[in-house]
């Protein structure tokens, strides 16, 4: 092995790079030719221009109050054609029975009657809005945008770890780590066949006006921002400067008449599709908190009036709460009539005596997750959990089951990550995207792997202080093209041919060109494919030019 590579130790979990110590699975073969004859302070090198590409660019995270770079590693991660087919399906799966229980849970609210889900576990949620009942998006898509966390587990295969129906972030850093990274490493990308992300905007875009108001031609839409403050706003302002469309505010809009519009210097715009940035409970102080300023009054009755599509739909974190997601595998197989492609992480629901107290007896071996919790806030992983942490979540957990998922550890893969100008292995997660246009669901080849920076953690989210990785997808090898059939050269000699010529040929009747090409062939050799193609020869056997 590589300088840059000793010292990189396997450990229990499944590596991404590699199988055995030096080996390399096969789709890191090409990644780990090019990486090995590189020396460490070259890696390094490259490292802090990337670094500082990233700060030129101003792409950042906010983290802790504080405005900082997003870290991205210079060590990509690499998923197979045949892997990522595997999760392309599983994703697309998960969404559209999602998109199925929402549209149930909002109106006839068949799965509860079939006692599939329990309609407790729905309406004690804190995301269920009744205020969205009888609400019908103009083409029926309530998830227009999801991400779906993903880790990969010590057999090396991918389970579900999370739904993210909301507001998923993370897309911007998919598509910029791609930019910069083609910039520092060109020769990786001339040697692999990396399938491209750039397009996501105009997918977006394209699934937010095929979910305008169906009376509208040309649909305007605007990315709804809670402003500069949010941890989240330069992926706002990329996304809707790469889709050509008016980043606004709740101050920029105003609702009358069920009609949205948007203050701009030429007056009053129509606006018919918002993608918004912003939690429910602050999107329109007239259902919602009466306190928010960040949102626009009146804006969810301009929905229930068929005036204005908003992405994503309002009440959708009923079908992300973490409880809820203890049923997915159910909920595939009651409307789809499928099994789960991809399986979730092995979990356990609050909801009997005996349940909860196997828990509380046994959370120094388990994970506890708030249910409504995000970013990584409120997870406990017993087996690092000091006493009094274990004491304060089993409190909790006694007052309030229904609050709490219980999981066991998984050991999530490693993978290849530069620290410190060595190569060193550190925890990794993956979150895909998928837009859903009404007609398909689209799933961005590559997602965002999250990298847990420091040594066995296994955090990885941004806003615990992870770092990111670029993720490619490689494309499938390429057909191999049918051989040319062989030549056979049939010659004929002047024996074979007959003393005289015809005396005419006139060829195909009215083919007059035909014809004439047919006269062209006397006294030449014919060389016959066995495919029946005829090519003229010279007599003394060269191709005829």
């Amino acid at each position: 092995m590589a300088d840059l590579f000793d010292g990189y130790s396997l450990g229990e979990q499944w590596d991404e790079m590699f199988a055995r110590a030096g080996e390399p699975r096969a789709a890191y073969a090409g990644l780990f030719a090019s990486l090995q004859p590189m020396a460490g302070e070259e890696l390094a090198a490259r490292a802090d221009v990337l670094s500082q590409t990233y700060r030129d660019a101003g792409v950042t995270f906010a983290h802790a109050g504080e405005e900082q770079p997003f870290p991205l590693d210079i060590v990509p991660r690499v998923i197979g054609a045949e892997e990522w087919a595997v999760i392309e399906r599983g994703v697309a799966q998960r969404v559209h029975a999602l998109e199925a229980f929402l549209a149930d849970v909002y109106g006839a609210g068949q799965v509860f009657a079939d006692r599939v889900v329990p309609r407790s576990v729905v309406t004690t949620s804190a995301h269920f809005h009744r205020q969205a009942h009888g609400l019908v998006p103009p083409n029926g898509v309530r998830v227009h945008v999801s991400g779906i966390d993903l880790v990969r587990d010590e057999a090396g295969d991918f389970r579900v770890l999370e739904d993210n129906l909301r507001s998923p972030s993370g897309v911007s850093y998919v598509i910029t780590n791609r930019a910069a990274m083609s910039q520092v490493l060109p020769e990786l990308f001339a040697d692999h066949r990396i399938q491209p992300v750039a397009d996501y905007p105009s997918r977006l875009l394209a699934a937010l006006k095929a979910s305008a108001p169906s009376n509208v031609a040309d649909p305007t839409v605007v990315v709804l921002t809670p402003g500069v403050y949010n941890s989240a706003y330069f992926e706002h302002a990329l996304l809707a400067r790469q889709m050509g469309v008016e980043l606004v505010e709740g101050r920029d809009l105003v609702c009358a008449g069920n009609h949205v519009s948007m203050r701009t210097t030429d007056g009053q715009q129509r606006v018919d599709v918002i993608y918004r940035r912003i939690d429910d409970e602050f999107l329109d102080p007239v259902h919602f908190r009466p306190d928010s300023v960040i949102g626009c009054a009146g804006v969810l009755n301009a929905a229930r009036a068929g005036r204005v599509t908003i992405a994503n739909a309002v009440g959708n974190g009923v079908a992300d709460d973490k409880l809820l997601y203890t049923w997915v595998p159910d909920l595939i197989r009651y409307y789809l009539g499928e099994e789960p492609v991809l399986a979730n992480a092995d979990t356990y629901r609050l909801d009997e005596r005996d349940t909860v107290e196997w828990v509380l007896e046994s959370l120094d071996q388990l994970v506890l997750k708030p249910v409504d919790g995000s970013g990584g806030k409120g997870i406990v992983i017993g087996p690092r959990a000091d006493e009094t942490t274990l004491d304060d979540l089993a409190v909790k957990v006694r007052a309030r089951p229904r609050d709490w998922i219980a999981q066991k550890p998984i050991g999530l893969s490693t993978c290849p990550t530069l620290i410190g100008g060595r190569i060193a292995p550190r925890h990794v997660d993956l979150r895909p995207f998928a837009i859903n246009d009404g007609s398909t669901v689209w799933v961005l080849p590559g997602g965002l792997t999250r990298v847990a920076l420091p040594e066995g953690e296994l955090v990885v989210n941004s806003s615990q202080g992870g770092g990111s990785k670029d993720t490619w997808v490689l494309s499938p090898p390429r057909q191999t093209a049918e051989p040319e059939p062989e030549l056979t050269t049939i010659e004929f000699t002047a024996v074979d041919l007959p003393e005289d010529p015809p005396a005419q040929d006139p060829g195909p009747l009215n083919d007059t060109v035909v014809g004439q090409g047919q006269q062209q062939q006397q006294g030449a050799f014919m060389a016959i494919t066995a495919a029946g193609r005829v090519a003229h020869v010279r007599p003394e056997g060269q191709l005829w030019p």
